[in-house]
């Protein structure tokens, strides 16, 4: 099915999801900018990689729950993210994760509705953040990345900027000592020409893991015989 095909309606089209750095949105990402001073410190690298403007993926390892903190604070654009639909039945979490970009994702299923809206984000050429994974690593390394950023990628023919988060499941472990939290984008990979959304997500997850710690690199620690030739 194509991504951009029409779909029944689903019950989250009632509500308003932004496009844009919302007045909420600048405020909240100032105060989370100030109050994560007080956990961590930031080394933010290779941010020339990352496109100023124009649709893009940003896809991270996941580490912890406040992994898309960190990704927002190193960017100089917003960001649109998934979040998982559960906190979204929280009213005043929902607003305020609406105006932060976030759209609510079923896991566990292929959901349409939120491939479709991710399809939006890249349509109106902003930064779509992606977790290939799906879910948190816990300390296990990289896991099997499923193939949904891929295909938006090669459906909206967008860049995808990898991007390493090192130090953020470490939140909290040394207070009143903050975390060293360190962001690395990696240069863009563009999909080849029929490429298939599964060797762009082989591609993309062992350029990720050749950037990150041994330790984190998890299934694609070792790179296949004969992979890229």
């Amino acid at each position: 099915m194509n991504l951009s095909e029409s779909v029944e309606f689903d019950p989250r089209d009632r509500k308003a999801f932004y496009f844009h750095a919302t007045p909420l949105r600048k405020f909240t990402v100032w105060l989370l900018d100030h109050i994560f001073r007080l956990f961590m410190v930031m080394e933010v690298h290779g941010l020339e990689h990352f496109p100023m403007d124009g649709a893009v993926i940003v896809a991270s390892n996941h580490v912890g729950n406040f992994d898309v903190f960190p990704m927002q604070l190193a960017l100089p654009r917003p960001i649109f993210f998934m979040g998982k639909a559960e906190l979204f039945k929280f009213p005043l979490i929902d607003i305020l994760f609406r105006n932060f970009g976030a759209f609510p994702v079923y896991r566990g299923e292929k959901d349409a509705w939120a491939l479709r809206h991710a399809r939006k984000v890249l349509d109106h050429n902003q930064t779509l953040g992606m977790f290939p994974e799906g879910t948190r690593s816990k300390g296990g390394g990289l896991g099997v990345a499923k193939t949904g950023t891929a295909r938006l990628a090669i459906e909206a023919n967008c860049p995808i900027v990898p991007m390493t988060l090192v130090g953020v499941d470490r939140f909290f472990a040394r207070f009143p000592h903050r975390a060293r939290v360190a962001v690395t984008f990696l240069p863009p990979l563009l999909p080849k020409p029929d490429e298939t959304p599964l060797a762009l997500t082989d591609r993309l997850m062992f350029v990720l893991a050749s950037a990150l710690p041994e330790d984190m690199r998890g299934v694609y620690a070792e790179v296949p015989k004969g992979f890229g030739n």
